[in-house]
């Protein structure tokens, strides 16, 4: 970044944007008992593209070819991840899937490094077992993995390639018109998912302000947000950025969603975020860049 001024602005956008994610878990929680988790994804998606569209339909010129193809990819990422995300927070609690969430700071450089064969240091290693071992106490029910937890774990691997992804992907693409992309590629995902259960249309009030809220803030402007970002950022660095989001989860769940952090919970959130702070001590300076 070219000047203190500049890295405050991004990391300001950043966290306002884990933020945003954060609350959305409790906004959704309520409203996927009225509406399924695929038909809720597919119009908030659906009416994030459409605004996107109608503020700078120019945008649409740069869709063709090579972007075309890159964007969905990365938005067929995106879209694995949140339908199995959302899945799994209707059969978990608002905390518990925010901390798993977080765990693709994790898996971000490790897939990093067997992908693109990079150097994974025995810090890394032991951080990921730490990791595990966070996920064990907040996840596991006697000797098996809790569905919800499951799920959720398997949306954070597919987060964690999307980050990837468009890590390697974003820089001189358009930021605006990629972002379309991915959103109209997520709701299309969405869409089809439905058909092996049934297309349902927001019914009451509650559920439109949940839609309405994760469309523009959840989904455009956050996604805007993270695909400028990854532009210029190491795939890494933004996962661990993107940490946040969990602690905001847990938070808004306690705060708003009457939730209870128990002991286990607890223990196994303070192993994720000692084992994330040990990736952080692990990673080397991102490269200088401008905004």
């Amino acid at each position: 970044m070219t000047g203190s001024r500049n890295k405050y602005v991004v990391i300001s956008l950043v966290l306002t944007v884990t933020a945003i994610w954060g609350g959305s878990f409790v906004v959704m929680k309520d409203t996927l008992a009225r509406i399924n988790v695929n038909s809720f994804l597919g119009w908030r998606f659906l009416i994030a593209t459409i605004v996107m569209i109608a503020i700078r339909p120019k945008a649409l010129t740069h869709i063709r070819g090579r972007f075309l193809l890159k964007g969905v990819l990365v938005g067929s990422l995106l879209g694995s991840g949140y339908i199995f995300q959302t899945f799994g927070l209707t059969q978990t609690s608002v905390a518990k899937t925010g901390f798993i969430t977080g765990l693709y700071a994790i898996f971000t450089p490790l897939l990093a490094a067997g992908l693109f064969k990079k150097h994974v240091s025995t810090l890394q290693w032991a951080a990921t077992a730490l990791a595990f071992a966070g996920l064990a106490m907040l996840s596991f029910k006697g000797l098996s993995l809790g569905v919800g937890e499951s799920l959720v774990l398997v949306a954070a691997l597919l987060f964690a390639g999307h980050i990837i992804a468009l890590g390697e992907w974003s820089s001189g693409m358009d930021t605006y018109a990629l972002t379309i992309v991915q959103m109209g590629t997520v709701s299309a995902i969405s869409f089809l998912a439905t058909l092996t259960t049934k297309t349902q249309m927001p019914h009451d009030a509650g559920v439109w302000k949940a839609i309405l809220f994760t469309a523009l803030f959840a989904s455009a402007f956050a996604f805007l947000v993270q695909t400028w970002t990854q532009s210029f950022m190491a795939p890494t660095a933004i996962g661990i950025l993107f940490t946040m989001e969990y602690i905001f989860a847990a938070i808004f769940g306690v705060i708003f969603g009457h939730e209870h952090l128990g002991l286990r919970t607890l223990i196994g959130g303070a192993l994720v975020i000692v084992a994330m702070l040990v990736i952080i001590g692990s990673e080397k300076p991102a490269k200088e860049v401008t905004p």
